[in-house]
């Protein structure tokens, strides 16, 4: 696939980290020429060095022949208008664009046909705002990643001691929980990924990631670990887009803090906030901090768009009492630095999207993708087409289909039915296939499973 990345920062440079790999026709376009540079260096692209919105630039990029633009620059505006002349001029076929003020993604009607002609609008702010609502939603989960519109979840969770089943093989699951369907997708032990089976056994801090249906995931973090209260106080240190949209969205349901340094923006906050308390101050202040009650808090979220600020105020605050602490990290390189440590989660804004963008890279009918394990592994949803004859999973069971290595079905959704994957399972036309992938070098086989042959036409 031919295809043109808009921007070289942070989320366009790991995108094109993860399409390079993956055999594509990769041209990244930016004004940075060290960050050009140092891309072409380690990865098989071309790159041109000019403003993204520039008709000549986008020409010289290849945008008459071009499968997809994907405009990821740290402008709206260049990425729209990118966007429009791409398709007013060269008639590339799909469009992607991040937007990430609020203010475009309130006019419903602005991106369309008879406006802007943007096939896919990614918003970084709301994904990150939408994952850490999961995560809050499932106190003591790593991870919390939705498929088929929510009836099937994939949840990642550390196994600790004295959790049931720790230290015995999976399959005492089913004995342990006859009532609850569910399949272990995948182990993450110490870095390295091991591909269960029934006598794996689980091992203290293993990395689970398991598939269940939403109203089951308690049951079966129960199984892996001590279940902890819901939470009910939350501290969000900073008050920029994401801060503000998480206040928005959790304030009905939790008591919410949100500590901002700066005065006009705190303002701005108690204008549009109803229930949410805000604080002028750093988040770095243990006086200010002690003075909020930092060790009867929940979860301490430190949002800012500063990594360093994020990190010391997190481990701060961990130390003066907060039970859990969620952090956001957009330098990759301090993701696995600091999780697990005083820090419980790390969040990286870049993983978190890179997903919602793959899923319209991606060849046959996928619908859903979540980048896992900073990129390491990848959960796909895709959707089964053709029959017997023309499909290579149509007709199957589980254990007929030739699956990659290190490739696992975990469930499948047929209608409003989740049917966790058991051997016996027949695959039909239509449903969707939640896999996990442990080796993303395998990526395009898995999508040729999926592949219709031309005799279904």
């Amino acid at each position: 696939m031919k295809i043109i990345i808009l921007g070289a920062g942070q989320v366009g440079g790991t995108l094109t980290e993860n399409l390079a790999n993956e055999a594509n026709d990769i041209t990244v376009v930016d004004i940075d020429v060290d960050r050009l540079r140092e891309l072409q260096d380690r990865l098989d692209i071309r790159t041109v060095y000019g403003k993204a919105s520039y008709p000549s630039i986008l020409q010289q990029s290849g945008a008459d022949d071009a499968d997809m633009l994907i405009a990821v620059t740290n402008s709206d505006e260049i990425n729209m208008v990118a966007c429009q002349i791409a398709h007013t001029l060269f008639r590339t076929t799909t469009k992607i664009a991040r937007v990430r003020s609020n203010d475009y993604l309130q006019q419903y009607n602005l991106f369309s046909k008879e406006g802007l002609p943007i096939d896919v609008i990614i918003s970084p702010e709301q994904v990150v705002t939408t994952y850490i609502k999961r995560l809050l939603e499932h106190p003591g989960a790593l991870q919390v990643l939705d498929f088929a519109r929510g009836r099937v979840q994939l949840v990642a969770v550390k196994a600790f001691y004295g959790g049931p089943l720790v230290g015995q093989e999976l399959r005492y699951l089913r004995q342990h929980m006859p009532n609850v369907e569910t399949r272990v997708a995948a182990i993450f032990r110490r870095d390295r990924s091991i591909i269960p089976e029934g006598s794996t056994v689980i091992e203290v801090d293993d990395e689970v990631f398991f598939i269940v249906a939403r109203n089951h995931i308690r049951a079966v973090m129960s199984e892996l670990r001590r279940l902890e209260h819901s939470y009910k106080r939350i501290i969000i240190a900073g008050g920029g887009n994401i801060g503000a949209r998480l206040a928005q969205a959790i304030e009905q349901r939790y008591q919410v803090k949100i500590i901002e340094h700066k005065a006009t923006r705190c303002k701005g906050l108690s204008e549009t906030l109803s229930r949410s308390i805000i604080l002028q101050g750093n988040a770095s202040d243990q006086g200010l901090l002690l003075e909020v009650n930092i060790e009867d808090t929940d979860v301490f979220i430190a949002l800012t768009n500063d990594d360093e600020a994020n990190i010391m105020s997190s481990m701060l605050a961990k130390r003066l009492g907060a039970r859990k602490v969620m952090t956001l990290i957009n330098n990759p390189a301090y993701v696995d630095l600091v999780q697990g440590g005083e820090i419980d989660i790390a969040i990286s804004p870049q993983q978190a999207t890179i997903g919602s963008l793959l899923a319209h890279v991606r060849r046959g009918d996928v619908v859903n993708v979540h980048s896992l394990r900073r990129g390491a592994a990848e959960a796909i949803e895709a959707i089964a087409h053709g029959d017997p004859r023309s499909s290579k999973v149509v007709g199957r069971t589980i254990a007929e289909i030739d699956l990659p290595e290190g490739t696992t079905i975990g469930a499948i959704v047929r209608n409003d039915e989740v049917l966790i994957a058991h051997d016996d399972v027949v695959v039909e036309a239509d449903d969707h296939v939640i896999l996990f992938l442990i080796d993303k070098r395998r990526i395009r086989d898995v999508e040729r499973l999926f592949q219709v042959g031309l005799n279904f036409f």
